[in-house]
């Protein structure tokens, strides 16, 4: 119900699926293989601007980048910018797509590392094509906020530079946001949300050395669903039938209790994996929506006063709108954020 256009593709789009090497850096740097996307616009230029686009959070295996389609915001994200020059890449994530791995959702370093490691491959893609990359632009809506403000962290310790960085509903932090889930749920939130936190804390059981974390906070009569669910047995249409209606009722009293004090393991990793707390070097928006029924307007923006404070890159939040929920939010971030990184390249 999102009203919005987009102007149309200029260009035919070539894609790629690309299988490449990467590491988990929270299991020792143990080797694992991933995939992703690389859509190559057919133009005649050969240094192009990449935009590398961060998917959000999805409850099956295949709804990635490189299966676009069964991604429509992957689709999206082609038409509007591979469609107009632009070379765009994006990573399936370890756990998702072609990966063996379970599902690193919302795990800090596999992550960062796994949008690395695409674009390296990118790189090697491009050049046997005869191309090479200009700007560097990332972006990202949901879960794939999250992950571009990692996968920024990353590329800035390696000084790597970003031309710029948007990011749409960015779960700036995530002990925050579970937190407000717990103790301050409200009427506009998604009936979906108790999916989320249960994909991280099974994640968390696996990739943080977290044995029986999962039995510890879901409640036992939801946990064999919840189980399958991050194993991608069932979807979320399955899940939903037997899952609860609110992240409280997902979770046990006594594990929900602790979120008041983070004082257990799994809320001090939690707060680690904060997306915000550095002084970045890259010039970002942040896109927020009046009636996002996922992220709360202060989580979405959070990195912004914070950045501010210290001095950082230019950063600031943008409006998406009273009308604006979680995906109307991402609508108006790909409209908005295309402009922006024309005007920026165009330098």
């Amino acid at each position: 119900p999102f009203a919005i256009s987009y102007p149309p593709a200029k260009n035919a789009v070539s894609l790629y699926k690309v299988r490449y090497q990467t590491v988990i850096p929270e299991r020792g740097n143990t080797p694992t293989t991933a995939s992703g996307l690389i859509a190559v616009p057919q133009v005649a230029h050969k240094n192009l601007p990449v935009v590398s686009y961060q998917h959000g959070t999805v409850f099956t295996k295949t709804a990635v980048p490189s299966h676009p389609e069964e991604s429509m915001e992957t689709r999206l994200m082609i038409a509007r910018f591979a469609g107009q020059g632009y070379l765009v890449i994006g990573a399936d994530y370890v756990g998702k797509g072609d990966s063996p791995e379970p599902d690193s959702y919302m795990v800090k370093d596999v992550t960062a590392q796994a949008c690395l490691d695409m674009l390296y491959a990118s790189r090697e893609v491009g050049a046997a094509l005869g191309l090479t990359q200009q700007n560097l632009f990332l972006s990202g809506w949901s879960q794939g906020a999250w992950a571009t403000m990692q996968f920024r962290h990353k590329l800035e310790e390696l000084a790597i530079p970003v031309a710029a960085a948007a990011t749409a509903s960015t779960p700036s932090d995530l002990y925050l946001l579970l937190t407000r889930w717990l103790n301050n749920p409200t009427s506009l939130d998604a009936s979906w949300l108790p999916g989320t936190p249960l994909l991280f804390i099974f994640a968390y059981e696996h990739y943080y050395d977290l044995p029986g974390l999962s039995r510890a906070a879901i409640k036992e009569a939801y946990w064999p669903t919840a189980s399958e669910l991050y194993t991608n047995k069932i979807d979320w249409t399955q899940a939903s039938k037997t899952l609860p209606g609110t992240v409280k009722e997902l979770l046990r009293p006594e594990f929900a209790a602790q979120s008041s004090m983070g004082d257990s393991r799994f809320y001090r990793v939690l707060q680690d994996n904060a997306a915000y707390r550095w002084r970045s070097a890259t010039p970002s928006r942040y896109y927020y929506g009046k009636i996002d029924e996922v992220m709360p307007p202060y989580v979405a923006t959070l990195p912004v006063e914070y950045t501010q404070t210290v001095a950082g890159a230019p950063a600031e939040a943008v409006y998406a709108g009273d009308k604006a929920d979680h995906r109307g939010t991402f609508l108006f971030g790909v409209l908005d954020q295309k402009d922006w990184f024309d005007r920026i390249n165009a330098r």
